[in-house]
């Protein structure tokens, strides 16, 4: 049987019938095999015909090609159906319930897409002069308005372009404004362990030391636990609110207290901002600095790596330091202060070429109108709520390693698993047969076999016992010591269980054509 360097048949049907589900084609009635578009390479059957170019002088110096650059040759029904036959293999919010917790994955509603469609938002540059883009920076100063409100801080930087960009624009706000005092010796930066891993790692990169703080038996931070870290050479604390156990941080004004009397700022990683929005201002509970995730609190989408945006909005103590460029209102309209010397503050300098991410404030804005103030008040209490009718739902068969009710997501651990011979892993390679992605596994860290589910405000109650009842049967069945049915999960998807250890960590990223096999000749 040929194979590819990826282990998989490049002709289906010389596979054999339990890789192909039993058909010759290896098609699963309407899920089609496909094969890699090189592999499907025709030479000389084009899609499309072309005049030939006229002969004109080389300027590679007599260099001539030697051959193909390797790129297949398709006609264009070829085209679209390989790549509508890739699309069915794809699994997104817009097929089931995507429950991947710590990533908030809603739905976009279709208003938002067709916004920022509109010309004068998706056709413009931003080297435009600033009189031609009126509008545009309208929308900028208005979204800002919006954020600016909803967090009761007095200043946002727009430009960051995700939320990782946004942790390192706080970061840089308050390593400037340590500069300003003259105590740039404050070096040390407090994370909770529970935290995202950009937040350590974001501390590091503006060459801060890092000082992790352990988390209660109940999955939150104490004041006691932050006193102890407390120092002279403290600069900021780091601080999910809701965490990442998906529970609300109940002493966070006395954390905030404590780092402000020590002299240290308060940066809140605004990921979790969901399960607040509306109904919390960061600014009552002390925060210094907050990047919001437009693409996961106000449902602009976002995967693959983009696209993304991570306003951060400051408190007065950190806005003179606000990156640029920003959006000002003057006489003649709005315009934006790109120089510091324009600027009324000191700010640290630049963090993207441009003025952040037009399509993504679009995306936002059309949001944050649709639903209103009342209505984003509601989206923290849906969501709450989805996340704890599958809490409730599940806990007796299933194993929660805190008391009491959650925030946005509810998180299980492995503990449900013990002894049954199944994995975490095996359990949700169960549920990708069962129609459903699996949801965040193994993290956060603090908890051991962690399964975080965060099934956002957008679900529906049928979706949810849906969900729930899946999770039911499947638990049962582990319990009832069918280990292998889990172990051999999953049966039905286009590629079965992969060595993601090794994927990941010895990655094939080029195509290459099998050897021809060379013909031996006679000899004369």
């Amino acid at each position: 049987m040929s194979m590819n360097n990826q282990g998989r048949p490049t002709t289906p049907h010389a596979a054999s019938a339990s890789e192909t589900a039993g058909t010759f084609t290896g098609n699963r009635a309407l899920m089609q095999e496909e094969a890699l578009i090189f592999e499907l390479d025709n030479p000389g059957v084009v899609g499309v015909d072309l005049p030939e170019p006229a002969t004109t002088k080389t300027k590679l110096g007599g260099v001539k090609a030697r051959g193909r650059i390797g790129l297949p040759d398709l006609a264009e029904p070829q085209v679209v159906r390989h790549f509508t036959r890739l699309s069915q293999k794809n699994f997104g919010i817009d097929s089931t319930m995507y429950p991947l917790g710590s990533c908030t994955m809603k739905h976009n509603p279709r208003l938002n897409e067709k916004m920022a469609r509109l010309p004068g938002f998706s056709d413009i540059h931003p080297l435009q002069p600033e009189s031609t883009v009126q509008g545009a920076l309208e929308l900028i100063d208005q979204l800002a308005h919006w954020l600016k409100t909803l967090t009761g801080m007095p200043a946002v930087a727009m430009s960051p372009g995700a939320g990782a960009h946004g942790e390192l624009c706080g970061l840089m706000a308050i390593h400037a404004a340590l500069e300003a005092r003259g105590e740039g010796h404050r070096k040390r930066v407090l994370v909770p362990e529970s935290a995202h891993g950009t937040n350590p790692a974001t501390a590091a990169f503006c060459g801060f030391s890092v000082d992790t703080i352990p988390a209660e038996d109940n999955g939150r931070v104490s004041v006691e636990a932050v006193k102890a870290k407390l120092g002279p050479d403290v600069a900021c604390i780091m601080l999910t609110n809701p965490n990442t156990c998906g529970l609300f941080e109940p002493q966070i004004k006395e954390i905030a207290d404590a780092v402000h009397e020590a002299g240290g700022y308060f940066y809140c990683d605004g990921a979790n901002y969901n399960a607040i929005v509306g109904r919390v201002r960061p600014a009552d509970l002390g925060v210094d600095a907050m990047h919001i995730n437009l693409h996961k609190t106000f449902s602009t989408p976002h995967g693959g790596g983009g696209p993304g945006s991570g306003p951060v909005v400051l408190s007065a103590a950190l806005a003179p330091f606000a990156p640029l460029p920003y959006v000002v209102h003057g006489e003649d309209g709005f315009r934006l202060v790109e120089h510091a010397a324009d600027a009324e503050g000191k700010p640290f300098g630049r963090l993207k070429t441009f003025h952040g991410q037009m399509g993504m404030f679009v995306r936002a804005l059309s949001y944050i109108l649709s639903h209103g103030a009342d209505g984003l008040r509601q989206v923290a209490t849906d969501a709450v709520l989805n996340a704890n009718y599958v809490l409730a739902s599940l806990q007796d068969v299933m194993s929660a390693p805190f008391g009491g009710p959650c925030m946005h997501e509810a998180l299980f651990d492995d503990g449900f698993l013990k002894g049954t011979g199944v994995t975490p892993l095996d359990f949700a390679k169960a549920m990708i047969d069962e129609g459903f992605h699996p949801m965040t596994m193994y993290f956060p860290l603090v908890v051991h076999g962690a399964l975080l589910v965060e099934p956002t405000e957008t679900e529906s109650k049928s979706t949810l016992d849906q969900f729930i009842a899946t999770l039911r049967h499947l638990a049962e069945k582990a319990k009832a010591g069918d280990a292998a049915f889990f172990q051999a999960a999953p049966r039905l998807t286009p590629r079965r269980r992969l060595d993601e250890t090794a994927a990941a960590r010895k990655p094939i990223l080029r195509w290459t054509p099998p050897a021809q096999p060379v013909q031996a000749q006679a000899a004369e």
